[in-house]
Formats: structure tokens, C-alpha cells, sequence
């Protein structure tokens, strides 16, 4: 049977109080797709609100010369515009392999505090399976705890959107809070990041897979792909 992925998506599209759209970020989601689709998973996608997920308008701009972005912006559509909603799959982590959450600055105004994405994120990770983020997309790991009481992080390395790759973009006073300093103090002082702002880095902490930026996704696709063949 072909291996099986929940991607979630952000439903937030508002970036803060600046009055800017944000949402997902293109090559966060198409990078690993590419992955995903030659390694012949089923791609199942999910958001709080279902329906049409906001994708970050900026990506499409800041990519448009990536060929996997624009292919995926493209030819795919209506994998973001026609979301199920995320509620619907509670209890039913026995029918994936992995759930994977792309990034955005999106995910740090919902999925960081949805309880939906906690309880499934959670039993994902207490069923042994792939748990995974890119750039913004760890938010969703930064308040889910484990039916045992502690937290998906304690004790893992982890990476995610740095807090100088946030000041770079100018956007650290637009949230809700550092994504870096969050991460670092769930997992216990594990927090890791590239050498320099927009460095690729991947981290495989277990079943627990992060990648710190845009520049990270195909890796953090290619590290989901090979630690779910090997499971």
C-alpha cells in the first residue's frame, strides 16, 4: 500500500496587525510534494477551517523563477484551495505514515495554539509516526504535549525560522511570538540553526524532522521520504 501523508495547512492569512496577507509559503509545500509524489505517497491535506488555505502571495513573487514553485502554483491548485478540515482527523493517525506542516508565517497565528492540530500532532508522534515542519511550520509543535504529559520537543534537537532570519525579514514586532525562542525552550536548550541566515538545515531527532527556512524544504522532503521507507 502506498505510504500515506496528512499535510496541514495554516487558515490564517492576516500577517499581524501590518495589514499584510500572509499564509503558507509556496516552496515549503511544493519542494516536498515533489518528494512525496515520486516516492509515490498519497497526499492527504488538512487546515483548521477547510476550504481554500492562504497561500503567502509574497512566495509567489519571491519564487517565481523556482521551477518546482511554479509548477506547484501551476498544475495543483486545488490541493490548497479545497482543503478538508483538520477536525475531521482525530483518532485516525493509524491510516498515515507522516504528518507534515509547511511553513508560513501563517502557522505562528493558529496552528501554534489550534488544540486540533496539538491532539493530532501529538498522536501522530505517540503512534511512532514521522511528525515534521519546515521554517514556520515547527509553531505547530511548540505547545503539543504527549499523552504521557511531556513535550513533543523535551529533550530533541530541533530547528526552525531563526530569530535573525526573522529581523532580516523585518517581520519579529508582527509576532505573536520568536519562533526560535520558542522552539529552544520546549526541547530543552536543543534549538540548532545553519552557520548563516538561509543556510539549508535539517534536523532528524528520532521521528521528529524540522528544516530551518525555504531553503531547507526539498531536504526536510527527502529526510520524511527516507525515514518513512525505513520504518
Amino acid at each position: 500500500m502506498a505510504p500515506k501523508i496528512l499535510v496541514i495547512l495554516t487558515s490564517h492569512g492576516k500577517l499581524g496587525d501590518t495589514g499584510k496577507p500572509t499564509g503558507w509559503f509556496l516552496p515549503e509545500f511544493a519542494h516536498p510534494y515533489d518528494e512525496f509524489k515520486s516516492a509515490g505517497f498519497d497526499v492527504v491535506v488538512a487546515s483548521p477551517a477547510g476550504g481554500n488555505a492562504p497561500l503567502d502571495p509574497a512566495s509567489i513573487e519571491m519564487f517565481k523563477e523556482d521551477a518546482s514553485s511554479v509548477k506547484f502554483l501551476n498544475n495543483d491548485k486545488s490541493i490548497w484551495e479545497n482543503t478538508q478540515k483538520l477536525e475531521s482527523f482525530v483518532g485516525r493517525s493509524d491510516e498515515f505514515d507522516a504528518v507534515f506542516v509547511p511553513g508560513g508565517h501563517g502557522p505562528m497565528f493558529d496552528l501554534a495554539v489550534d488544540p486540533v492540530s496539538q491532539q493530532i500532532i501529538a498522536e501522530f508522534a505517540s503512534k511512532g509516526k514521522v511528525v515534521s515542519a519546515v521554517c514556520h511550520g515547527p509553531a505547530a509543535f511548540v505547545n503539543v504535549k504527549l499523552p504521557n504529559g511531556e513535550h513533543l520537543l523535551q529533550g530533541k534537537e530541533v530547528t526552525g525560522f531563526s530569530n535573525a532570519e526573522e529581523d532580516i525579514m523585518k517581520l519579529s514586532q508582527a509576532m505573536p511570538f520568536m519562533l526560535e525562542d520558542k522552539l529552544n525552550g520546549a526541547s530543552g536548550g536543543k534549538f540548532v540553526k545553519a552557520a548563516e541566515p538561509w543556510g539549508e538545515k535539517v534536523v532528524v531527532a528520532g521521528k521528529v524532522i524540522t528544516g530551518q527556512n525555504p531553503a531547507s524544504a526539498k531536504a526536510v522532503g527527502e529526510a520524511i521520504v527516507k525515514a518513512v521507507q525505513g520504518a
